[in-house]
């Protein structure tokens, strides 16, 4: 039977879960029932009791007043929105808060988009007939933060900021203070924002209806002229943006409410991280270095340069002794240009991303086991797990919208799984953490196997439908020695038999992977064991499971996805395939070669032994950011031209031969593609600045001074190109994406994909590995010199080589990098919180100061390269996974000491 109830004696049905006040906006739209304390992203709350309305049981029945937004549609109900009963009642709630607010509309930021400001108009107060309130009105603002500020003389106490705080990033900073009249928001123990442990999310800003708390960017003025939807530059969760501009400038960015990726939230580098587009640091004209100098010159004299000395190391040294490196930042129909400017243009595979140094053994263990290397679930997914289980990643700083997420459902009762030597804050909420050392994830992946085995908690049906090679792995597992394994994760193997039981035992059980899996000698081991759990325990093709991993970089899943990369073109087709070979000749209308190419490592290899002449890279700063920086030094200047297309003079700029000045993201258009799959339009907000040009019309310019004829860019005209040669971008257009986008595989008839491999892997059967444990080359060289482990993380503040967020508000918050350290390891060598610390690999040293803390056990150190004042990759070492050829930045062996004196301002090589 249909559900119904009626609203002004008119009957309509209703869904199960709704409220009184879903119903009537469902039915009525948003302006019959006024709210306060009510918003999109947030639970009902019931607090300021201006959606009031009459309720009977029968039509024109006795009625009474009910709070809609927290009360439960039921049936038969009669509601009555807007009786002169609730009109009187309504103004007399927004009289009363009236008499605690000041009434300096005109000169208030907000005005003209202040809820309470709407809302009274909307009710009809015309005068406030209560006393005026003594206590609230002579708050002092606090500007203590960089970007996060407040007046509560404007505070209605709705609770919006607390409970976006609680609710939605899970922090916990905001709370109501005191009683009755003296009731007030108070940050951390009654302190500033800068002072408090706010994450400067903006979540509270945003839900606040006045202007109690706002931001330095006063984004919730309705000063703009514009508002631009378009997808964040910084992590892989997709964030989008709403960007309100004024005379082609930017002035703030919200979070709308309906995107899939976000739900109305971004942390703090999508929403106030943006100054740095137009930041006086930003290269503005093209430069060819002369006699060691680099100078300015014009956009003809660069293009003559590249396009002579491209062709002179043509003819002199053939095709593959030119590279590219890829922008993972940069739109996919930019790397789709790139890639077939090397292959089509140049005759070359040497083309790379930082997929290389990130997720590359993600592809390919996920290939190897499932057909695909890309997430088999939707973050969305979350709302119907049953258990999560976070390997080797930190999405609280890393991913921190997904993170804050995950972090909820933790929060609230889910059980879960967190694997990592530190102790993350997702660590705290977690029901099992198995803090095992680093480098050791195969060893305590293969002890989950086993009890998962030897316990019977095999998915026996799915194993036997979907899959191969069991038998072969489940004899290989059984024969380790759990006690041996214990000793070299550093668990217990009680624990893990317990939380691989969970794991198993959980009706549908979610994993998330991170640099922490990938960033080791046996990255893609480690990801082809996650995929036999998944397999063993059912947990792939059903809702609120499968393999997900957390992509770091905006669009490292798209660069992937284009065919930046050595060994696989546009679409992940093999490059070495006749017929692979022949699809991409007849559509690029070139010969395109048909062997392997470089990996970016081997790029530098060549580049040392003299084989590689040329490289161009984009938006990659590989002296700040890749493993053993006097190597990559060396590489760079080995070279006879060094290209670098880049925002600003990073350090590797200072080591080109050419320098080109592209675009932000605010810049341009295209489509990113997120860490679920999701491509999302990247809408140009404003102009590029004077003197620099698009990234892809940069390409564009230079395949034609070699000869090929390429239109010009626009992200709808390549996207279309695209979707001609990229299988599972066959249904992909520009208009089609839509403001949300869409999850690839993309149909023809432009449906998406929310899941992966529901009834068949992409190979047909999945695929059953077994690896054993083998200890990191770098350990095993030289544990005995540098007996300390230092494993290499990210901040939530910055991102990368931070050449972006350097130049924005949050280097007030985090200023510099610092080495994490066991107060044990700290007494044993003399050291004190502050104190700077030398820290000495095989490959060099660095001093960094100290910051004492036990988020890792003794012998662990941790630490970031986000400042170039460090240049910690100076310790890093080359050694990489064997199969994909991803840096172990994980597992980097190192001896430490107090540094003497005061240290150098950029770090010191050992030569």
């Amino acid at each position: 039977m249909e559900n119904i109830a009626y609203i002004d004696n008119v009957a309509h049905p209703f869904k199960s879960g709704e409220t009184i006040l879903s119903f009537i906006r469902r039915i009525e739209g948003e302006k019959l029932v006024p709210t306060l304390c009510d918003a999109p992203n947030l639970d009902p709350f019931g607090s300021c009791r201006v959606c009031s309305v009459d309720v009977a049981l029968e039509e024109n029945g006795k009625t009474k007043v009910m709070a809609s937004c927290h009360t439960p549609i039921s049936n038969g109900m009669y509601i009555y929105p807007s009786t002169e009963t609730i009109k009187e009642l309504r103004k007399n709630i927004l009289e009363l808060v009236l008499t605690d607010h000041p009434l300096d509309c005109l000169t208030c930021e907000v005005n003209g988009n202040c809820e309470l400001q709407t809302v009274a108009a909307q009710v009809g107060i015309r005068e406030v007939r209560y006393p005026e309130g003594e206590n609230h009105l002579d708050y002092q603002k606090d500007l203590s933060h960089p970007y996060m500020t407040s007046d509560l003389s404007k505070c209605i106490n709705c609770y919006r900021c607390v409970r976006a705080c609680d609710e939605v990033q899970g922090e916990f900073v905001l709370n109501m203070a005191g009683r009755g009249f003296d009731s007030h928001i108070i940050k951390g123990n009654d302190e500033s924002f800068m002072d408090s442990d706010c994450v400067s999310c903006g979540a509270c800003s945003q839900a606040c209806p006045t202007s109690a708390i706002s931001d330095v960017f006063q984004s919730k003025s309705i000063t703009e002229t514009e508002k631009t939807r378009t997808v964040c530059t910084y992590c892989g969760v997709g964030c989008n943006l709403e960007v309100s501009t004024s005379n082609g400038e930017i002035l703030s960015i919200q979070a709308p409410y309906d995107a899939p990726a976000n739900l109305g939230h971004t942390c703090l580098k999508g929403r106030y991280a943006f100054k740095f587009y137009n930041h006086p640091d930003r290269l503005k004209s093209p430069m060819i270095k002369k006699n060691g100098k680099l100078e300015e010159v014009t956009w003809d004299e660069a293009y003559d340069y590249i396009e002579s000395e491209f062709k002179r190391i043509l003819s002199e040294h053939g095709s593959d002794a030119i590279a590219g490196i890829s922008s993972a930042r940069t739109p996919n129909e930019e790397n789709y240009l790139m890639q077939k400017f090397m292959r089509a243009v140049i005759g070359t595979n040497n083309i790379d991303c930082c997929a290389r140094v990130c997720h590359s053994p993600t592809a390919l263990g996920m290939q190897r086991a499932f057909g695909t290397g890309a997430a088999t679930n939707s973050i969305e997914d979350l709302d119907h797990t049953s258990f999560i289980l976070v390997i080797g990643a930190n999405p609280t700083d890393a991913h921190p919208v997904t993170g804050a997420r995950i972090k909820q459902k933790m929060m609230k009762g889910v059980p879960s799984i967190v694997i990592d030597p530190r102790k993350i804050e997702l660590a705290r909420y977690a029901t099992y953490h198995l803090q095992l050392k680093p480098g050791t994830n195969v060893a305590l992946l293969n002890m989950m196997l086993y009890y998962i085995i030897s316990e019977k908690a095999v998915d026996e049906a799915f194993v036997a439908a979907r899959t191969e090679g069991f038998d072969e792995m489940k004899e290989e597992i059984l024969r380790l020695d759990m006690d041996e394994l214990s000793n070299v994760t550093g668990v217990e193997k009680e624990l893990v038999k317990e939380a691989a039981l969970a794991y198993a035992n959980a009706e549908a059980a979610m994993e998330f992977h991170g640099l922490g899996v990938t960033e080791h000698l046996q990255g893609t081991f480690t990801v082809q064991l996650i995929a036999d759990l998944a397999m063993i325990t059912g947990n792939i093709g059903k809702k609120g499971a499968g393999v997900n991993p957390l992509r770091g970089q905006n669009n490292v899943q798209g660069a992937a996805d284009m065919g930046a990369q050595p060994h696989q073109g546009a679409g992940y087709l093999d490059v070495t395939d006749p017929q692979v070979n022949q699809l991409y000749n007849t559509f690029y209308g070139a010969e395109v070669p048909s062997h392997i190419g470089f990996k970016i490592p081997e790029m530098f290899d060549a580049a040392i032994d003299g084989k590689l002449k040329a490289l161009w890279i984009i938006g990659e700063d590989v002296v700040q950011t890749d493993p053993n920086t006097n190597k990559v030094i060396e590489a760079m200047e080995s070279l006879d031209m060094l290209i670098v297309q880049e925002l600003f003079m990073t350090e590797t700029a200072k080591k080109a031969t050419v320098i080109l000045p592209g675009a932000s993201f605010l810049e341009k258009d295209g489509t990113f593609t997120n860490g679920e799959r999701r491509v999302q339009r990247v809408n140009r907000v404003v102009e590029p600045l004077k003197g620099t040009k698009v990234d892809g019309q940069i390409i564009v310019d230079v395949m034609r001074r070699m000869g090929y004829d390429q239109p010009d860019y626009s992200g709808a005209g390549v996207l279309e190109e695209v979707s001609q040669i990229v299988p599972f971008f066959k249904g992909a257009t520009w208009e089609g994406l839509g403001d949300n986008g869409k999850q690839w595989p993309i149909l023809e008839d432009g449906s998406d994909t929310q899941m992966l491999h529901i009834e068949q892997f992409k190979r047909g059967l999945g695929k059953f590995s077994f690896f054993n444990y083998e200890k990191s080359h770098e350990v095993e060289r030289h544990e005995k010199d540098f007996p300390y482990i230092i494993t290499t993380n990210r901040e939530l503040e910055h991102y990368n080589c931070g050449a972006m967020t350097r130049r924005t508000g949050n280097v007030e918050i985090l200023t510099e990098d610092v080495l994490l350290i066991h107060p044990d390891d700290a007494a044993k060598e003399g050291i004190v919180d502050g104190d700077f610390v030398c820290v000495e690999s095989p490959r060099g040293k660095v001093d960094i100061r100290a910051v004492l803390t036990d988020e890792m056990k003794p012998g662990i150190l941790s630490s970031t390269f986000h400042f170039p004042e460090i240049m910690l990759n100076i310790i890093t070492s080359d050694e990489h996974c064997s199969e994909a050829m991803c840096p172990e930045y994980k597992v980097v062996s190192c001896r430490i000491r107090k540094s003497k004196g005061k240290p150098k301002a950029m770090a010191e090589s050992l030569v």
